[in-house]
């Protein structure tokens, strides 16, 4: 832990600054997209830029795609994410989990003739979970430092599930952030752009690619659970330095979800075949009996157990069950946050 705590209190971060270079210059004379139709006139298409704010709430963050009528952008509803914050206040105060979620101390408005712009006012933290990783010499983290942080994350998930009724759906390590409380350190769940409540029905993509839990690759309607999949897999990342899911398609395309189901078979064999007839996407994947339909090939002699390279004995046993209650097929036979707080390996304290 003196490493960590060491990390923590040095000198602040410079003020960020965007890069300038790097990228691919493309020259005002090139067409693309939908300049390049025939019928293309100027002013046709509405001239939107990534980072302006539409109708005072969207957020334009990139471009989708084009036709002969209209393009398509990806956009975040600020008022929404808003909302979400407002919801986060609402849970018990009396909750051990409530002081493990960043909340938002003020919400404000500037209106601007060209749209007016949400603010959004929030404790200054230390590093990331991320920024951990990389301070620590073995890019690891230890099991007493992973025990101490993940007994808060789920704190954090209990009450953001059970009081807040929301479902983060981005948990990764730079979410996961520290906060200085004299002489402890705060673990807090952070960054709720991407929440949306649990208790509607929603199979939509989320979360990011290598961490995406089984319903939502297969267009299932999923909840609550797709956090504890994304914990469990992110709980690799921090204790073993690398992905348990890397999802590199043998196309040379980089991820697609068949190479990443052929991963997750690997270490938890065949998907049930209850779960597969409740997804839209099954077909794609699988035959109506289940069997895997895609010309990738399921890598082979490979195991959660073979996979985990730094412990041993009865603590490997608790080790390998601890993340087997995260790492289902099926969202409903995950251990819910709760539930994983009582776990024999995490409360199996290091001398």
């Amino acid at each position: 832990m003196k490493w960590a705590t060491k990390a923590l209190r040095r000198a602040p971060s410079p003020p960020m600054c965007f890069p300038t270079s790097g990228f691919e210059t493309i020259r005002p004379s090139e067409v693309l997209d939908e300049a390049r139709f025939e019928h293309f006139k100027k002013g046709q298409y509405y001239p939107a830029n990534i980072g302006y704010v539409l109708s005072t709430k969207y957020r334009i963050i990139g471009k989708l795609g084009f036709g002969t009528t209209s393009t398509v952008w990806l956009a975040r509803d600020l008022e929404e994410e808003f909302q979400i914050y407002k919801q986060l206040n609402q849970g018990s105060r009396q909750h051990p989990g409530r002081p493990h979620i960043r909340q938002a101390l003020d919400i404000f408005t500037i209106p601007r003739p060209g749209g007016d712009h949400q603010c959004l006012v929030q404790k200054p933290m230390w590093e990331s979970f991320r920024d951990l990783l990389y301070c620590n010499p073995n890019h690891r983290f230890s099991e007493d430092l992973l025990k101490a942080g993940l007994m808060q994350i789920f704190l954090a998930l209990d009450y953001l599930h059970t009081e807040c009724k929301l479902v983060h759906t981005d948990i990764k390590s730079d979410n996961l952030l520290q906060e200085i409380q004299d002489n402890s350190i705060l673990d807090m769940l952070s960054d709720f752009g991407s929440a949306v409540r649990g208790d509607q029905r929603r199979n939509h993509d989320a979360q990011p690619n290598v961490y995406r839990s089984p319903e939502v690759m297969l267009k299932v309607d999923w909840s609550y659970p797709v956090d504890i999949w994304n914990v469990g897999v992110m709980v690799w990342d921090l204790f073993e330095g690398k992905h348990l899911f890397y999802g590199n398609d043998s196309d040379g395309k980089g991820y697609s979800t068949r190479a990443h189901f052929a991963e997750v078979m690997s270490i938890l064999g065949p998907p049930p075949l209850d779960l597969l007839q409740r997804g839209k996407r099954s077909h794609e994947f699988f035959t109506d009996e289940g069997k895997w339909k895609q010309d990738i090939e399921i890598p082979t002699g490979v195991s959660l157990e073979m996979s985990e390279e730094y412990l041993e004995g009865r603590n490997k046993e608790m080790f390998i069950a601890f993340m087997r209650g995260m790492l289902q097929w099926r969202p409903e036979d995950r251990k819910t946050a709760k539930d994983l707080l009582q776990d024999p390996w995490l409360n199996d304290r290091m001398e």
